[in-house]
């Protein structure tokens, strides 16, 4: 149970901490809550809270999608449930009930589940080779966070278009905790980022990824402990995250195990 609450509250500490940033527009309401990141990327334009009436939830639906394509966001997730936990969720399940059928017949489509994960920190694998050219430092300035949106944009599909405000939405949250990022380079090349949040007392992990030319050495598992072991450092117990299919496997065999599994919708279209 603590183990779900962890892995629920660090994902809303995340996200409220993103929408910090100067250039989001945000919205919340206990109806609904979301926010617009100027990122062409679903991720990062989420609804996370709909709890609506069923004679409203259409027109809703219907008046926040074209509010996010008055603002050329073409690209958004709508989270709709958890499952496979046994403790009471800490935001209630998205209402009404057919939540995602109604979002269906706006458009969107289902994605694949994320899978929370927990770990305890002192229990990590950690018996992997650091490749002798790899070097992982973690962003303190606006040179190395270029190198960590340039792995994002190409680790993650993210237009290049969306290079500047992508930049500009971190570098608005500064460079010191409760959020760090990390840039792996190889032989003097960015090719791995990690992200770390810490928030609801514990260690979460996110935009972790390789560069395909660079995978196959450890270096996604490196990218991905390193934090947690600063972390580990400050006093942190237990690490979180919400892993796609991808990388379920990979987490697992660093010691992480499966809580719930969070479902959302997704919204990709053409820009105009």
């Amino acid at each position: 149970m603590r183990q779900f609450a962890a892995i629920q509250d660090n994902t809303s500490e995340w996200y409220d901490y993103l929408s910090r940033s100067p250039q989001v527009e945000r919205y919340d309401t206990p109806q609904l809550k979301w926010f617009i990141s100027g990122v062409s990327y679903p991720w990062l334009n989420p609804i996370l809270r709909t709890q609506l009436a069923a004679d409203t939830v259409d027109e809703v639906i219907e008046s926040t999608l074209a509010h996010f394509r008055s603002r050329n966001v073409h690209d958004l997730a709508w989270f709709s449930e958890h499952s496979g936990c046994t403790c009471p969720e800490i935001e209630p399940e998205a209402r009404p009930a057919d939540l995602g059928e109604r979002l269906l017949a706006h458009g969107l489509e289902v994605a694949p589940p994320l899978t929370g994960m927990a770990a305890d920190l002192l229990a990590l694998n950690e018996d992997i080779a650091m490749p002798a050219d790899l070097k992982i430092v973690r962003a303190g300035e606006a040179s190395t966070l270029h190198d960590f949106v340039q792995v994002s944009l190409a680790g993650f599909g993210i237009p290049q278009t969306s290079e500047n405000a992508y930049f500009t939405l971190l570098d608005g949250l500064g460079y010191q905790l409760p959020l760090w990022n990390y840039v792996g380079y190889l032989k003097g090349m960015p090719v791995g980022i990690a992200q770390l949040f810490l928030g609801a007392g514990v260690a979460g992990m996110y935009w972790v990824c390789t560069l395909p030319e660079a995978r196959g050495q450890g270096i996604g598992r490196l990218m991905f402990l390193t934090p947690l072991l600063e972390a580990r450092a400050l006093g942190y117990r237990i690490g979180v995250l919400n892993a796609s299919q991808m990388g379920e496997g990979i987490y697992r065999r660093l010691g992480f195990q499966e809580f719930c599994r969070s479902g959302y919708y997704f919204l990709s279209e053409p820009h105009v």
